[in-house]
């Protein structure tokens, strides 16, 4: 394998067991993962020999970033101008018709494209969740994507069979039966699945949300997922992501979204649910117990009006947090720097949306509030090893020996950096902006150098992408 040295790097934010920074320091990659991490001036001799070698002098050098939850197919659909001013189920209402017309070659293109967009914005590591399959789409078109473009990936058979008729909220058309459901995602679990250390790809199963499937397959895919002893295939839905939902589970289940995933055996250390911004105290005394994990979406549970999750009790009652950025469509965008920043400034505003009585002694919700309430340092962390543990992986998410070799560089010299990083690399980082990568390194390999991709030509592809784009809404109007 081609060895690989970084070096003289002026910050390394390890994300390790001590949390360390260092300074002038260097990684030496081989057969793919980390085998040396630390001074520059320790390094072994035959690092100085390494098939490539770049100079990180004036860059901060951080674990690549891990995306728990995304539709990437809605790159397609970005600011749809019916849908900018709408709630979630008015949001899926008014696009369901348009993503009915998908196509292989849309999946596939949109998908690329989104991972481009997570790739120069730091994230090397990411899930999708792919829950609709109209005109011959499959999963295969996601992973055939990811493994052009180069990044890592979950790929997640999502699928959706309660339709309207039936007191679901997708029309009927985009719904599908249940035994071929399950049928494609042992298939898929089978064939694709890679349960080794360093794997580039696993599947998870992932009907929809409590909406448009049914109790059967939500018991029937975690029975199925669980088949696989010993292979980590995981699980994964939407919970409890604004009022409209709640009041769902309550008027159809009897019950929080909460208690009706613990009826269904959809809680434990194999699960992570996306949102979760209604989930209340019991329900997060359920998921601490049973270590089962959460997707963060800050971005999107803003723009569509959701609300703030409570992400600062979470973590302190012991739930697993990630970040993820959710579908393009109700972001708009896939930028993981930017939702950390993001997740940093909610959670701090969070108290300042309180009434006065409520914030005496400084606490909401039992947790102490204000600008401490989430560091820079605190969402890095939740952008790297806790959207690891989210997903499963104890192969990334940190820098230390032994650990697979993905991991990105920033320019510190960039204007988004001025004034700040001579103060503090790594605060500067979440605080002031949304700076794109110099370098991107997945798996040891580079595939993003000096701000360019490697391993796709960006031009050509965002054009097709784009008439795609067209071609999508024109079909569904």
């Amino acid at each position: 394998m081609p060895t690989l040295l970084i070096h003289h790097a002026h910050t390394i934010a390890t994300q390790d067991d001590l949390a360390r920074e260092l300074h002038d320091a260097a990684i030496y990659i081989t057969n793919n993962r980390i085998s040396f991490i630390g001074a520059t001036a320790e390094l072994p001799p035959q690092a100085w020999q390494a098939d490539e070698c770049i100079d990180a002098r004036h860059h901060l050098v951080t674990p690549g970033l891990v995306n728990t939850h995304h539709h990437m197919y809605q790159s397609l659909t970005r600011a749809i101008p019916g849908v900018q001013n709408t709630e979630l189920f008015g949001w899926l209402k008014g696009l369901y018709p348009l993503w009915a017309g998908l196509t292989p070659e849309m999946v596939q293109v949109s998908t690329q494209v989104a991972m481009a967009e997570l790739l120069m914005s730091g994230c090397t590591t990411s899930s999708d969740h792919l829950y609709i399959y109209p005109n011959g789409v499959r999963l295969e078109d996601s992973i055939e994507a990811a493994h052009t473009i180069g990044m890592r990936f979950t790929a997640t058979r999502g699928s959706m069979s309660v339709g309207q008729s039936a007191g679901g909220l997708p029309p009927d058309r985009v719904v599908e039966q249940e035994d071929f459901i399950l049928k494609e995602s042992q298939r898929l679990i089978e064939q694709h699945h890679d349960a080794s250390f360093g794997a580039m790809l696993n599947v998870a199963l992932a009907p929809c949300s409590p909406f448009s499937v049914s109790r059967d397959l939500m018991r029937e895919s975690a029975r199925l997922a669980r088949s696989f002893k010993g292979q980590g295939v995981r699980l994964h839905t939407h919970l409890a992501e604004n009022d409209h939902d709640l009041a769902y589970s309550q008027e159809k289940f009897g019950c929080t979204p909460a208690q009706y995933a613990q009826d269904l055996g959809w809680l434990g250390s194999d699960v992570w649910h996306a949102h979760c911004v209604k989930l209340d105290d019991a329900g997060i005394a359920l998921f601490a117990a049973s270590r089962t994990g959460v997707a963060h979406c800050p971005c999107s549970n803003m723009r569509l009006a959701s609300g703030i999750a409570p992400i600062r009790k979470m973590l302190n009652a012991g739930v697993p947090v990630g970040l993820g950025v959710d579908g393009s469509a109700s972001n708009d965008a896939a930028h993981m720097v930017n939702e950390a920043r993001q997740a940093l400034l909610l959670a701090r505003v969070g108290r300042a949306m309180q009434p006065p009585e409520q914030r005496q002694g400084r606490t909401f919700f039992g947790c102490d509030l204000g600008p401490a309430e989430m560091t820079a340092r605190d969402v890095l962390r939740l952008a790297t090893r806790g959207g690891a543990e989210v997903l499963g992986r104890q192969d990334i998410g940190h820098l230390s020996v032994g650990m697979c070799a993905d991991l990105v560089l920033f320019d510190l010299r960039s204007l988004s950096f001025a004034g700040a990083a001579v103060h503090d690399p790594v605060g500067s980082l979440l605080l002031c902006g949304s700076p794109q990568v110099s370098e991107a390194i997945v798996n040891g390999r580079v595939i993003v150098r000096q701000g360019q991709l490697t391993t796709v030509d960006l031009g050509p592809m965002l054009e097709r992408h784009n008439a795609l784009a067209l071609q999508l809404v024109a079909g569904g109007r």
